[in-house]
């Protein structure tokens, strides 16, 4: 198994994938929203986050209420970890267990996390069209926002092993902005590259 940590700006080697940016229906979903990444420690390289200054120092989360763990559950079982940044509704990282692509088909209803908008309960819950969200995007922010942005994963569904991993990152609080031509075309060709036989390293600063 390859361990990814998908974290902006891409540099490349190594066995791990890093990569960090700025800026999910009726079968049950429970997205856990947890107080600390050791949590959902599995999903990490060598169970280490990574070290982010200002968000991550050794294990600790500086501001824990800005900054949420959420172990992302579908079907009962955790599939990748997202750390959140409520105040900039965007993710910070999603790191993820890399073992290949497998069989299944591309799911595209989105959702979002109840639980970062105090809502309760642990089911994911379908995103509403024209919700506004205090805590977390919504789909009217691709959807209306005039810059062409599009929905970028950061667990991609083309790395998810089988179909209950692909539909598990169709989730707002796995998605970063991106421009529509890269998305499509550059990101596109680096996602099928990394998911081969030789892995890479992307990794960028955090910015803002």
């Amino acid at each position: 198994m390859i361990q990814c940590l998908k974290m902006v700006k891409l540099k490349t080697g190594s066995l791990w994938f890093l990569a960090a940016f700025l800026f999910l229906s009726t079968v049950p979903t429970v997205a856990e929203v947890v107080e600390e990444v050791s949590l959902c420690e599995e999903f990490l390289l060598q169970g280490t986050p990574p070290q982010i200054p200002d968000i991550i120092v050794g294990r600790d989360i500086q501001n824990q209420n800005r900054y949420k763990p959420i172990c992302q559950t579908y079907n009962d079982v955790r599939r990748f970890l997202t750390l959140y940044d409520t105040q900039n509704r965007i993710p910070v990282f999603s790191a993820y267990v890399y073992r290949e692509d497998g069989k299944g088909t591309r799911y595209n209803k989105w959702k979002i996390e109840p639980q970062l908008e105090n809502r309760g309960g642990n089911n994911m819950v379908n995103v509403e069209r024209n919700g506004i969200y205090n805590n977390q995007a919504g789909d009217i922010d691709y959807r209306k926002n005039g810059l062409g942005f599009d929905r970028g994963h950061l667990f991609p569904s083309s790395h998810a092993f089988n179909q209950d991993d692909k539909i598990s990152t169709f989730t707002l609080t796995n998605i970063v902005p991106q421009i529509k031509a890269f998305n499509g075309k550059s990101w596109g060709r680096m996602e099928i590259c990394g998911g081969g036989s030789t892995t890479r390293q992307q990794q960028s600063q955090r910015q803002g």
